[in-house]
């Protein structure tokens, strides 16, 4: 038997990935496997006011920082629920406003920055454990992250792979998505996801024990289930009103291959688990902005789902 637990969605908060590095330890499992969108959504500037002053605006809310400790809290409040601080001034901020190439380096120098630091944090803390850990860049995550994560020694990139978990369960995985309203940087047409599958699931040697690790989840699952936008990417009904999102490429490879279990997220509000056949599909859902690590503990046995559950930590 093999014990995994899963995550995903967990957005850039540094108290998300250090839960989710002690989780093996914490839930006594034997791989971690985290999915997509490792990587948060903004950076919150923190404008100088002379000498140790700063005002900051997070969540639309106005703080004024007026000495090293403040400013350290406030830092780390922003980076727990997966923001990027930039420490910055009022003649910068005026200059960014007017050039937003800048704008966008600086946001991918705080986030490639942090995802090297999560790395080298995961090297240190599991050094020497024997414990796997896999991870796979969702379609918010941007294609410069890849390089980092392959350097680790500890974290396995797992995007397109096909992985021996032990000796009886093989593992696919993808952090792509079918098209978002948003543009982001993996996703693709259902036809292009189909052939990614399909490469994937071609070299399994035992498809109906198999995990997908698959970032997006199948349409009209139940976990997909999302809020329907306007023309003007506006929640329709206050977001009351939900429609399903998910990949049909992706259920269709389910409903034909039947493997043993599905890993999915992408939707934060899709928790839960269901049934396609006989796979069991599995998204946590996402809290990572209250710096709640939403995850998935599944036991795997030959054949069969020995037992799962949802955890909230």
């Amino acid at each position: 038997m093999t014990k995994l637990f899963f995550a995903t969605d967990i957005h850039g908060s540094d108290i998300c990935w250090s839960k989710f590095l002690n989780a093996g330890k914490f839930y006594g499992v034997d791989v971690l496997i985290l999915g997509g969108d490792m990587t948060g959504k903004a950076v919150v500037p923190f404008i100088h006011q002379g000498g140790k002053n700063y005002k900051v605006t997070l969540l639309e809310q106005e703080f004024q920082i007026t000495n090293e400790d403040e400013l350290a809290d406030l830092q780390k409040r922003v980076r727990s629920r997966g923001y990027y601080p930039y420490l910055t001034t009022p003649d910068e901020i005026a200059e960014l406003e007017k050039d937003p190439a800048r704008v966008h380096q600086i946001f991918l120098q705080e986030v490639l920055k942090v995802v090297q630091q999560w790395m080298d944090l995961a090297d240190k803390k599991l050094d020497g454990t024997g414990m796997k850990v896999y991870c796979c860049p969702g379609n918010d995550d941007m294609d410069e992250v890849d390089e980092i994560v392959r350097a680790s020694r500890s974290v396995i990139h797992a995007e397109g792979q096909v992985i021996p978990l032990d000796g009886v369960h093989e593992m696919i995985a993808s952090g792509w998505s079918n098209r978002t309203p948003w543009d982001t940087h993996r996703e693709e047409d259902e036809d292009q996801l189909k052939v990614r599958y399909e490469a994937m699931i071609s070299r399994l040697k035992d498809p109906r024990n198999a995990i997908f690790n698959i970032h997006v989840p199948p349409y009209k699952s139940g976990l997909d289930e999302a809020p329907e936008l306007d023309k003007d990417l506006r929640p329709v009904l206050a977001g009351q009103a939900l429609k399903p999102v998910g990949s049909t490429a992706l259920r269709k490879a389910i409903e034909e291959t039947q493997p043993l279990l599905g890993l999915h997220g992408h939707i934060h509000e899709g928790r839960g688990a269901t049934r396609i056949g006989k796979t069991l599909c599995i998204n946590p859902g996402s809290m990572y902005e209250q710096g709640t690590l939403l995850g998935a503990i599944v036991v795997l046995g030959n054949r069969k789902i020995e037992n799962y559950v949802l955890t909230s930590g």
